[in-house]
């Protein structure tokens, strides 16, 4: 169950990404009090996790409604996984994020980012949802189940601690040791990414 749980882990923290997503919060959040920071950072964490949570345990019904195979799914969410990879490793990911805040900054009235853009699509987007779905579908009982849930859990704690501290951890890091962070988490995501496709080619085939 240990190695269940930490391959959960790594999966869901190279695809959420809470050290990427702390200098974009810290970004949109310049000028609130350190309280609406807080408040803000609690929202989007809540939200984020209920929304990949409902996707844990109704992802696969959804998929069945649609008629869509899970090793389909599982192939799909792969490349779109080794897609996110190659942003990380070439920057575009950040550069991405870093467009979408300048967008709501230059809106005066948009002031909670907890919902939009932080909750989704940056804490839970595709690629999140995707990895939650597929690490479910491999769950076998409800203890793998719960198993994978905790490492959700954990990882979103992680992601609500990163955004707390956003502001002085920027500081800490710096851009350049960010920039080379994102670039390895890429290069391991990019691996992960070619492993799923692999497993739902193989059970495609043998299945």
């Amino acid at each position: 169950m240990l190695e269940l749980f930490v391959s959960a882990f790594t999966t869901l923290f190279l695809v959420i990404d809470p050290p990427g997503c702390a200098p974009i919060y810290a970004g949109l959040t310049a000028n609130a009090s350190a309280r609406q920071g807080r408040a803000m950072a609690l929202r989007a964490s809540v939200i984020a996790t209920l929304i990949l949570v409902g996707f844990a345990l109704f992802g696969e019904q959804l998929l069945g409604s649609l008629h869509i195979a899970l090793d389909s799914f599982r192939i799909a969410g792969g490349i779109m996984l080794f897609l996110i990879a190659l942003d990380m490793v070439f920057e575009k990911r950040t550069q991405r994020r870093e467009e979408r805040a300048e967008k709501i900054r230059a809106t005066p009235e948009v002031e909670d980012v907890s919902v939009f853009p932080m909750a989704m699509p940056m804490i839970a987007g595709p690629g999140s949802i995707a990895s939650v779905m597929l690490l479910m579908a491999r769950a076998q009982g409800t203890e793998q189940t719960l198993v994978i849930l905790a490492a959700l859990l954990a990882v979103m704690l992680l992601t609500f601690l990163a955004l707390i501290g956003a502001r002085p951890l920027i500081r800490l890091l710096g851009d350049r040791v960010e920039a080379v962070i994102t670039r390895l988490l890429g290069v391991l995501l990019a691996a992960l990414a070619v492993q799923f496709v692999i497993d739902g080619l193989r059970s495609a085939l043998t299945g």
